[in-house]
């Protein structure tokens, strides 16, 4: 963590949506659990735009915003970005998600396939089954192709 690391970022999202031509306001902090920048966007009433289809903008503008800091800092730091409370909606959707595949997986004894998912995704999926131990989850394929398996552990009685 680097309080000047912060303020570079601060200034480089400030420049971002000046540039972007929109009225957002930012504020810059440092996540000691995740170790990385978060960047949270009010984006007032242009939180949709700045969000983006499936928050693809959203995922723009954090890549960005990662490039900028790596160029003006020399260093790689990881930086999150975050506009009207997208992720924690995300992750509350797919947390949701992960148990309906669950209880489908356990109902059926069938594999439940889970697609488009963005690595991040998966691995929110992923963690939030990992402590149910009638289930195992396992991400297939390569790329673009790749997809998440929830199946039910068979059980030996």
């Amino acid at each position: 963590m680097n309080i000047k690391n912060e303020k570079i970022l601060k200034e480089l999202t400030d420049e971002l949506l000046s540039l972007m031509m929109t009225k957002a306001t930012a504020e810059v902090s440092f996540d000691k659990d995740n170790e990385c920048y978060l960047v949270n966007i009010n984006g007032g009433d242009e939180t949709g735009l700045l969000i983006g289809k499936k928050g693809e903008t959203l995922l723009s503008l954090q890549t960005i915003l990662g490039i900028l800091l790596k160029q003006k800092t020399g260093e790689w730091e990881r930086v999150t970005v975050n506009v009207g409370d997208y992720l924690e909606k995300e992750e509350e959707y797919l947390k949701n998600l992960a148990q309906s595949a669950a209880a489908r997986a356990k109902e059926t004894g069938e594999p439940q396939s889970l697609y488009n998912l963005k690595p991040n995704q998966r691995r929110i999926i992923h963690l939030s089954l990992a402590e149910d131990k009638e289930i195992t989850t396992e991400s297939v394929g390569e790329g673009e192709e790749r997809y998440l398996v929830v199946k039910a552990v068979k059980s030996n009685k």
